[in-house]
């Protein structure tokens, strides 16, 4: 089982994640900060759980919005 994170900018610096088809969510100042976190997240969801994710993977997903003028 490999459990994904949507990982986004947060508004006031850092990042926040959340598991895609979860209730886990989480926030770091850095990224190594969060690749831990999302790890113990992961780990006090599943605790004493039949079924444990193998891989958990961070899917960063950064928006940018570009104005366009007409031509």
């Amino acid at each position: 089982m490999e459990l994904i994170f949507e990982v986004r900018d947060a508004e006031e610096g850092g990042y926040y994640a959340r598991a895609l088809g979860y209730g886990i969510f989480t926030e770091a100042e850095t990224w190594e900060e969060l690749r831990a976190n999302a790890v113990e997240a992961t780990s006090v969801h599943f605790e004493g759980s039949p079924v444990y994710p193998r891989i958990v993977q961070l899917h960063y997903v950064k928006d940018e919005l570009i104005p366009v003028e007409a031509a």
